[in-house]
């Protein structure tokens, strides 16, 4: 049966590789563009979301699309359920979709519905650029209300990083207005949100730092009932809050998996997730039984969703595919397994002034002759891209690495060979103990522009 047409926005990186493998069975156009590459990042000058979808509902007939699917964290899944809204196609409520990616709204939510799973928090209503209040009790992680790919998402130690991490030149505060001002007004328009109530997007919002293993859980809401694909684990650079690599099957035990997804469901009914792929980022750390949500992502994760493919025989973007259309994506997504674990290697460089080499075209043909199931992007970057990615992330990520094998040891084993054809450093592949601090009050001091 041939399936009706879709369009797909901002897809791109594994979200590209993964619709194109698709394409024979479920035909697709594509609008949007890559904030990562030059020249489609100088779209981002005049890029306003509602006329972009405005324009896109205009060639709806024209083009015959049917439905709708981002998993683009930072427009697309906002996009997406606008157009599938104005078209009264199958997707995720526009209100839902704010009250995930508004982390200070999410937090209330989840206060409300489980608090046991929320961390300590609180606004910092001052502006970037503006001044920090004092009487903060450090260490602290500060995180954008709006933003995505962790960037600006820190650890800070004292008062003067934190004034540091806020402090932009011209060219970034610029991009950060035309990053977050299309979602703070939209946000304010649908949510209420403003200075008198919680704050808008442009701010930060300070958590009680929590040291605790990291998973995701994945999965997607059907006719308003909640399934899990599963958990993955994210594995960090040591010391750092950066992520060295994302494996399955996790080792996370399943009554804390069950518990994950109880949280996640009273979550998603309270927000009205009734429709579409979520993420849902969580610590649990197994001496104080503690599980603390991270955040929710409204759209499905696609670094993450490959990896289902290879161990679980589960098809997440064709299951995206057909659930944008109205179908239980159950069927669709079943394939057949190719590895007993998988994971997705992320090479990060932490020092400014020594970035590895990109691969030569006959390292990459090598490695797909010896790893013909590898899936490799390099992600280079120098001068002021560069210098902002060691600002706004505090490394610089160069490449991603997808791979399996037959279980974890022969994971590594090839994961060990494919970065000595790559000519890019092999991480260590230990699993780093890590111990949670108790929680203590977040402090605030009573200064204004301060919200607690």
């Amino acid at each position: 049966m041939s399936n009706a047409r879709t369009l797909i926005l901002f897809g791109y990186d594994w979200d590209a590789a993964a619709f194109d493998r698709l394409s024979p069975t479920w035909p697709a156009d594509h609008a949007g563009f890559d904030l990562f590459s030059f020249p489609s990042c100088l779209r981002l000058a005049g890029f306003d979301l509602q006329p972009f979808v405005e324009a896109l509902a205009r060639r709806v007939r024209r083009a015959g699309w049917r439905a709708v699917v981002s998993h683009h964290e930072q427009f697309g899944a906002l996009a997406a359920a606008l157009l599938a809204e104005r078209m009264g196609w199958p997707g995720t409520p526009v209100a839902a979709v704010l009250a995930c990616q508004h982390k200070l709204v999410a937090r209330q939510v989840l206060q409300r519905v489980a608090p046991q799973a929320n961390l300590p928090h609180a606004a910092l209503q001052a502006r970037y650029g503006g001044p920090i209040p004092h009487g903060l009790r450090y260490p602290l992680f500060a995180k954008p209300v709006k933003a995505a790919f962790s960037v600006l998402a820190r650890r800070v130690a004292s008062h003067e990083h934190l004034t540091a991490l806020t402090r932009f030149g011209p060219l970034e505060q610029w991009i950060i207005r035309r990053l977050v001002e299309p979602f703070d007004a939209i946000a304010r328009a649908r949510l209420g949100v403003g200075p008198e109530s919680i704050g808008t997007a442009h701010g930060m919002l300070l958590e009680q730092p929590f040291d605790a293993p990291q998973y995701n859980l994945d999965g997607y809401v059907f006719g308003g009932r909640v399934h899990a694909l599963g958990v993955v684990d994210a594995l960090m650079y040591p010391g750092t809050d950066a992520f060295q690599r994302f494996e399955r099957p996790s080792r996370l035990p399943d009554a804390v998996q069950a518990r994950a997804l109880d949280i996640a469901t009273r979550f998603l009914q309270a927000v009205g997730f009734d429709h579409g792929f979520f993420n849902m980022e969580f610590f649990y750390d197994a001496d104080s039984d503690a599980l603390k949500v991270i955040e929710f992502n409204p759209r499905l994760a696609s670094q993450l969703a490959d990896l289902y493919r290879r161990v679980d025989g589960l098809d997440a973007h064709a299951g995206s595919l057909a659930l944008a259309h109205g179908r239980d994506p159950a069927a669709a997504m079943a394939c057949r397994p190719s590895a007993g674990a998988a994971a997705s290697f992320v090479f990060r460089s932490f020092d400014p002034g020594h970035v590895p080499a990109m691969p030569a075209p006959h390292a990459l043909r090598a490695l797909a002759r010896e790893f013909p199931d590898s899936w490799v992007r390099a992600m280079p970057k120098q001068g002021g891209g560069l210098a902002r990615d060691f600002k706004w992330l505090g490394s610089h990520r160069y490449g991603v690495l997808h791979l399996g094998g037959a279980d974890e040891a022969d994971l590594h084993e090839r994961y060990r060979r494919a970065c000595s054809l790559l000519g890019w450093p092999a991480a260590d592949a230990s699993r780093e103990r890590h111990v949670s601090r108790s929680l203590r009050p977040l402090v605030l001091p009573s200064a204004e522009g301060l919200a607690t």
